[in-house]
Order: structure tokens, then C-alpha cells, then sequence
């Protein structure tokens, strides 16, 4: 089973860039993705971010890249952004949904938009005889960096909650906005489930687009019983995050 994790930024690297890399690698079972517009072009209300390449049609255009892939969409602002598991046809799929960690569905902010609700997406799959979870979410940002806030650390524990209640192996993989010695993740990893970014040794999950010092905000973890075969942070430059790569 291969998943790839991404943050698409929106496509603000260049659409015609990103969706490359998606017919690039085409080999992989599961794309995990995070910040997908799926709106119309005045939910892109303002020239900077036109200027700044952002695609109001995203999923759609992922879409047709990947023929061979159905998807699962979870709004968390709207109708019109949110995350997706794109996942190849053809895979044994047992249960999918989502689950708020931080707020509600329909949750509109006032002032900052980014102040949105916060959920994570999953699909349920046979691999290999069993049960894996495969469990993407992109995380609460509040402008207080990557740092441990309280609305962090009860997100964290709505996290574990949720995973608790599943079946079978678990793949929890995404956009956290946390740094990497935050008590948010330790709480994570205080579940039972492995870091693979501490327990392989990666040193930035950032592309040479992000011009900031923390190099951390994408994370994969496992439950203990998953035999990773090759876990690393791929070269592809298409955002300001750089994708990862899990195989097991």
C-alpha cells in the first residue's frame, strides 16, 4: 500500500506543476490531501490570491489527473475548501467518513476565515487480510505559529478519541501546523501510535517555497503493528510543503 500526503497550497505552485506530479505518480494507492478548493471563482474574492495562483476549481482538475481514482471530499469552510482522500479503483473500501476535532460542520468564523473548523477524512480498507484506517486531516492554524495552544491540545485529544473508536491499523497522515516537540503531538504519540518523521530522522517537511524557520507542519504516524517498508519526504517541488511518501 502506497499513500502520499500533500498540502497543495491551494496549487499556488502552478497548476500545471502540480497536477503533473499527480499523473507522475499514478503507482500510489492513496493521495491524502489537504487545502482543496472546491468552490466557484468568488470564493477566490480578492486579486492577491489570483495573483498568488490559488485554483477555485482544484478538486475538479485533480479529478480529471487521476481517471483511475475515486475521492472522498470533507468540506471544512463552506462547501468550498476543504480535504480529500483520493483513492485508485479498484481498492477494498469498508467504511469512509469524517469527524470534527475543532468545531462544527457548517462553522462560519468571524473576521479571519482561516479560523475555520477543523476535521479529519478517513477511509477504512482491506490490506493485506486486515483492517487499516487511512486518516488525513489538515490541523487548526490560529496565528500562533506551530505552537501548543489550548484549542491545539483539545483538538489533539479529539483526535485520539476518534481513534480509539476504530478497527484495525490505523495511518494517520496530514497537515498538523504544529512543530515537532509541541505537547499537542506528544499527546498523538502518547496513543500508542509512531512518529514517522522522529522515528526516520526527517529533518524539514518543507519545500525550498517556504521562506520561514520551522521546518515542520506534515506528519505520518502508524499504529505500532504496521511494517513500514519505506517512509521518506519526496523532492517534488508543487507547494510550500513537501509531499510524503509511505509505503506498507
Amino acid at each position: 500500500m502506497k499513500i502520499i500526503t500533500l498540502n497543495t497550497w491551494g496549487g499556488t505552485a502552478g497548476i500545471d506543476n502540480l497536477l503533473a506530479f499527480f499523473k507522475k505518480h499514478q503507482d500510489a494507492d492513496v493521495f491524502c490531501l489537504q487545502e482543496v478548493f472546491n468552490g466557484t471563482e468568488a470564493f477566490l474574492n480578492t486579486e492577491k490570491e489570483r495573483a498568488n495562483g490559488k485554483t477555485y476549481d482544484l478538486l475538479e482538475r485533480i479529478h480529471l489527473a487521476l481517471p483511475d481514482y475515486d475521492y472522498l471530499f470533507s468540506p471544512q469552510l463552506k462547501e468550498d475548501y476543504g480535504i480529500a482522500i483520493f483513492m485508485k479503483k479498484g481498492l477494498t473500501v469498508i467504511d469512509s467518513g469524517e469527524y470534527f476535532v475543532h468545531k462544527f460542520k457548517g462553522f462560519i468564523p468571524e473576521g479571519n476565515l482561516g479560523f475555520h473548523a477543523r476535521n479529519l477524512n478517513y477511509i477504512t480498507v482491506e490490506n493485506e487480510g486486515k483492517r487499516l484506517n487511512i486518516v488525513n486531516i489538515h490541523a487548526l492554524w490560529n496565528k500562533a505559529g506551530k505552537t501548543d495552544t489550548e484549542e491545539r491540545l483539545i483538538q489533539s485529544r479529539n483526535i485520539v478519541d476518534r481513534l480509539s473508536k476504530m478497527e484495525g491499523d490505523i495511518v494517520l497522515t496530514g497537515d498538523f501546523n504544529l512543530g515537532i516537540q509541541t505537547e499537542s503531538l506528544r499527546i498523538i504519540e502518547g496513543s500508542g501510535l509512531r512518529n514517522l518523521i522522529k522515528e526516520f530522522g526527517v529533518t524539514s517537511t518543507r519545500s525550498s517555497l517556504y521562506k520561514y524557520d520551522e521546518k515542520f507542519a506534515d506528519y505520518a504516524f502508524v499504529s505500532e503493528e504496521v511494517h513500514v517498508k519505506e517512509f521518506k519526504v519526496l523532492n517534488d517541488t508543487v507547494s510550500d510543503h513537501a509531499p510524503l511518501y509511505l509505503e506498507i
